[in-house]
């Protein structure tokens, strides 16, 4: 049913992404699929890494850590915002056609009250991808 499925990662919080990494990997060993983790990042220093080149890297690393840990066939795909805040949801959504995913699984985040005034990304991106989107709650 699924030969790409796509799974964003925050580096920043790899460590609260748990579920939805053993969901997509479980998902992948059901179909046979490949994982591709979108990491966003911008041109300029962030805590992850200093520059694009060394963020794809880390990223990289991330998608083979992964792989070794779920024994499955994993990427990374590291995309270049220059206002990953503002431009998250399109970016995720644009990296899905590029990649070619027919599925993107992602982490929610612990609902608050600013959910009332600002939507979650994973519903934004949820109601514009071209594909079907999984929302795995993160506790």
């Amino acid at each position: 049913m699924y030969s790409k499925i796509m799974v964003p990662v925050d580096l920043t919080h790899a460590d609260r992404l748990q579920r939805a990494l053993q969901l997509a990997s479980d998902l992948a060993h059901l179909y046979k699929a490949e994982v591709i983790f979108v990491g966003v990042t911008s041109p300029q220093p962030s805590k992850v890494a200093h520059n694009p080149q060394e963020f794809s890297a880390k990223l990289d690393e991330f998608a083979s850590g992964q792989a070794a840990k779920h024994s499955i066939t994993a990427s990374g795909h590291a995309v270049v915002s220059h206002d990953p805040a503002v431009d998250l949801d399109k970016t995720l959504i644009k990296a899905c056609s590029d990649t070619g995913a027919e599925l993107i699984v992602m982490a929610s985040h612990v609902p608050s009250v600013s959910d009332y005034l600002f939507h979650a990304h994973g519903g934004r991106v949820a109601e514009k991808a071209p594909v079907s989107v999984l929302v795995v709650r993160e506790s």
